[in-house]
């Protein structure tokens, strides 16, 4: 179920008054760093406003000059200087408040693309992604109108319907009654539709993002989906997309026409009532001509307030809906990925290996000390190997989901190579993913050089190591780029020398830009064993003092294998490293060799030993899982 349908019901379930209060707030939030100008903004449109009241005052004026026989030059200037300076004006306060608006929407996209990226890998496991998309992009834009010109328009145009309905009420109160009771009317329909446009709304851009996630979902695997002939079937899925947001979006216009056209009614009924009683009133000597003509223009004029007011409302309804969206993203748990380093005592490294001068943390705790007062372990010397150590840790994905770890304790201490083997699903790649703290260990300790990885501060953690996924992914745009994601600041000597390692100069030699040239999108233009390299020279390129490999040798040739293996060796030297391994020549080569099953760890030893002493490594690499060389 996506996000957005569980964590609406659920707060509109356990605070069905308060979350219109909150989301108003909110709003409040994001317009707040832009007061002055929405002040300004919203000054010039209810000055422009102002002018446009008084022309119906005017023309009073105008008329009854006539009927005297007077000059027309004075009043007709009037109200020329009143229209253009009005429509100046106006425009002026339009132009500000749009701006405005825009300013608000980057503010509100740049804290929710940090938050985004911030989200904890179990988050974003579940969700989906074109849903987020849909709130970064089509919800942010309904928020603009609603942070400024929305609240503005609505400020405005009920002031000038207030003043226009006391001059009404000073021109005629008999005529003035006559129009209260249907704007009455018309403003206790509005109080009823208007928040079903509101639910109209959020259902509809729910919908929307659905259909993004659909998208995502097709293109994800766009040559799978080609390859499997199942362009008819995702259409139609699609196409079931598109018609459930179809049928949200025809019940969010629904219910706004139902808005516009009472408010048109409303004042077009007013008007012919206006018309037949004050033609009465005018026929029996009880009312001018000149005063029942600027009524009806004072009428008139009141129709944009009236139509602004509603689409203000309509607007109104619609970021609310976007704000409740936009905030389920805030309530979505994330990670401190900018947190300072640990504390240590002056001169102790931090976990990337570089001096600390004696920092504090955060939270203001004595140096040398980790968060829940456990004593930290200095790192001795410069870039030492990092120790990793599990303790009995137990591991589930979700609640009500299977352990995958039932227990597992090892260590892989110091430099040299690790090889992580067993049969599929015993718990190989999440290893990974609990030092990397993509998750957290349901129980047990998972600890690097001696301290609980949930003490470390996580740009501190993952600033030690470098990781190349099982996918090897590789992102739009240069070759450089994805060099350098890891480590941004190195030198055009430090990119050379990985490229050497990782067996790319070829690659790079026959690029057109060479480094620089483009991959594509998700590295289309490079083969999977080309894709495999380039991860682990970013890898490399970070200088990890620990480097984790899922198995980065799948789609290598056998010649490119040895290279890698012979790269791998020699970052073990210095690095402790740790791969997860299908091929016997990898394993063959490591100093230690963990062998898990169904969760747990059943044999730690060299190749020679657990060949000797364990009846499933025995078997592993008799049968071939693990690819002789």
């Amino acid at each position: 179920m996506v996000v957005s349908e569980r964590r609406t019901r659920d707060a509109h379930a356990q605070y069905p008054h308060d979350a219109p209060r909150a989301s108003w707030r909110r709003i409040w939030d994001y317009g707040r760093p832009h007061w002055k100008a929405l002040l300004v903004g919203g000054l010039l449109s209810f000055l422009g406003g102002m002018t446009g009241i008084l022309q119906p005052l005017v023309a009073k004026v105008v008329i009854e000059a006539l009927g005297a026989g007077e000059s027309l030059v004075r009043p007709l200037l009037v109200l020329t200087a009143a229209v253009i300076g009005g429509a100046l004006i106006s425009a002026a306060g339009a132009f500000v408040l749009e701006r405005t608006g825009q300013s608000v929407v980057l503010a509100v996209r740049r804290q929710l693309v940090s938050r985004l990226l911030r989200l904890r890998v179990a988050e974003v496991d579940r969700l989906k992604p074109g849903d987020l998309v849909s709130r970064l992009t089509a919800d942010t834009t309904l928020l603009r109108t609603v942070a400024t010109s929305g609240i503005s328009d609505a400020v405005t145009s009920s002031v000038l319907l207030v003043a226009g309905i006391v001059l009404m009420a000073v021109m005629d109160p008999v005529l003035f009654g006559v129009t209260a009771v249907v704007v009455v009317v018309a403003a206790i329909t509005m109080v009823a539709v208007l928040p079903r446009i509101g639910r109209a709304t959020e259902a509809s851009q729910a919908a929307l993002g659905e259909m993004g996630s659909q998208l995502e979902r097709v293109f994800g695997a766009f040559r799978t989906i080609k390859a499997s002939s199942a362009e008819t079937v995702e259409a139609r899925r699609l196409d079931a997309s598109a018609r459930r947001a179809w049928t949200k979006g025809v019940a969010q216009a629904g219910w706004s026409a139902v808005a516009g056209v009472t408010a048109w009614l409303s004042t077009n009924v007013a008007f012919l009532v206006v018309l037949g009683f004050g033609g009465a009133r005018v026929a029996s000597g009880a009312l001018e001509v000149s005063s029942l003509i600027a009524f009806l223009l004072l009428l008139f004029y009141l129709m944009e307030p009236i139509s602004t007011l509603v689409s203000a409302a309509t607007d109104l309804q619609s970021g609310l809906a976007a704000v409740r969206r936009i905030d389920e993203v805030g309530a979505l748990e994330g990670e401190d990925t900018d947190a300072s380093e640990p504390h240590r005592a002056a001169g102790a490294e931090t976990l990337d290996g570089h001096a600390d001068a004696g920092v504090t943390t955060p939270a203001g705790k004595v140096a040398g000390t980790r968060h829940n007062g456990v004593h930290r372990t200095p790192v001795p010397g410069a870039r030492q190997p990092a120790r990793v150590s599990f303790a009995d840790v137990v591991f589930r994905y979700a609640d009500g989901l299977p352990l995958v770890h039932h227990g597992v304790t090892f260590e892989a201490a110091g430099a040299g190579l690790t090889a992580l083997v067993g049969p599929s699903g015993a718990g190989k790649t999440t290893v990974f993913s609990l030092l990397e703290r993509f998750y957290d260990a349901t129980g047990g300790s998972v600890s690097v050089d001696g301290v609980d990885v949930r003490d470390w501060p996580l740009a501190g953690l993952r600033g030690a190591i470098g990781y190349v996924e099982q996918d090897a992914p590789v992102l739009d745009g240069t070759l450089r780029d994805n060099l350098v994601l890891a480590a941004p600041d190195a030198t055009d000597t430090d990119v050379e020398e990985v490229v050497g390692r990782a067996r790319l100069s070829e690659l790079v030699g026959r690029l057109p830009d060479g480094i620089d040239s483009a991959v594509g999108h998700r590295g289309t233009t490079l083969s999977g064993g080309e894709r495999q390299r380039v991860a682990i020279a970013r890898a490399l390129l970070r200088r990890p003092r620990l480097l984790l490999l899922d198995e980065a040798t799948s789609q290598l040739d056998a010649a490119n294998e040895a290279a890698l293996k012979e790269v791998m060796l020699d970052a073990a030297r210095d690095t402790n490293v740790m791969v997860v391994a299908h091929r016997l020549s990898t394993v063959t080569s490591a100093d230690r060799i963990v062998v898990l099953d169904a969760g747990v760890v059943r044999a730690v030893g060299t190749h020679e030993q657990l060949v000797a002493s364990d009846d499933l490594y025995r078997d592993l690499a008799a049968s071939q899982l693990l690819t002789a060389s």
